[in-house]
């Protein structure tokens, strides 16, 4: 089993930056990929970015050169940089892991970024 905990969420004016993380436990060495979604009100849940395990990354393209998905190994955490955010990246922010049978969902952080 694999327990993801999201941390870093808040108020920003637009224009600001924040950094979420997500700390993996359990049975790490399962995980195969791990992945940054959100979901505004009103929306379907959307894949923000990806990265695998052996750490190759990819972003929804709305998002490419603002965000930057990352991970300390070490800590068993995986970082999403947010920069120039904007209102519209008001959502819950949630981390995910898939294992080979499995996906593994955190209880989100909320992003509020006020105009």
């Amino acid at each position: 089993q694999v327990q993801l905990v999201e941390s870093g969420g808040g108020l920003v004016q637009a224009g600001g930056s924040l950094r979420l993380s997500c700390t993996a436990s359990g049975i790490i060495v399962s995980i195969a990929a791990m992945a940054w979604y959100r979901q505004a009100p009103g929306k379907q849940r959307e894949l923000v970015a990806t990265i695998t395990r052996g750490g190759s990354t990819n972003y929804a393209d709305s998002l490419k050169g603002r965000f930057t998905i990352s991970r300390e190994n070490a800590k068993n955490t995986m970082y999403l940089q947010m920069n120039s955010l904007k209102p519209e990246d008001t959502a819950v922010y949630y981390c995910n892991a898939r294992t080979w049978s499995s996906e593994f969902w955190g209880q989100g952080t909320q992003v509020t970024v006020s105009a």
